[in-house]
């Protein structure tokens, strides 16, 4: 069975296409839930549709991250990938707790916070959220001399590049 590649996948992560995911609510719709609004303010960031991160966030946080930040970040940083790790909503208000990764000046970043929504009108605001930032952790599968050489050579490891770390 061939396996199909999508080209137009939602940069949110969500294995969704883009117009069956972000792409409406970047272009004015409603976010039916606060994750879907969380994935679309990510999907902004990573497309550079600023006015929507603008639009959605409420007066008390642009007031701190106005236009000026959102476009030294968008500027700044190439986005990588979304992982939701937990959401809950109760009436008008709600949480989602996420992990944000990109690339930063040649370094690789994670963004985690857990960040509060809230329901005006019928529409979701952020209003803020608890952030760390870190520098993601390189992990690395260990190889064997006699395992296969990562680089796809088909040689043994210690055959190919890992003759290389070898001492003489």
């Amino acid at each position: 069975m061939a396996i199909k590649y999508r080209l137009n996948l939602c940069p949110c992560c969500s294995g969704l296409d883009f117009q069956a995911c972000c792409g409406p609510i970047l272009t004015g719709a409603p976010a039916a839930t606060a994750e879907a609004l969380m994935r679309s303010r990510y999907s902004a960031f990573a497309t550079r549709q600023l006015d929507h991160i603008e639009l959605t966030q409420s007066p008390e946080v642009g007031a701190k991250f106005g236009r000026a930040d959102i476009e030294r970040m968008a500027d700044e940083c190439q986005w990588t990938g979304l992982q939701i790790v937990d959401r809950a909503e109760r009436g008008d208000s709600a949480e989602v707790e996420f992990v944000a990764r990109f690339r930063q000046h040649n370094r690789e970043m994670l963004h985690a916070e857990r960040s509060q929504f809230r329901r005006e009108s019928g529409r979701w605001l952020y209003v803020g959220g608890r952030a760390e930032l870190r520098e993601a952790q390189r992990v690395s599968a260990k190889v064997g001399r006699n395992d296969p050489c990562p680089c796809g050579s088909g040689k043994k490891a210690k055959k190919c590049c890992g003759a290389a770390a070898r001492p003489d």
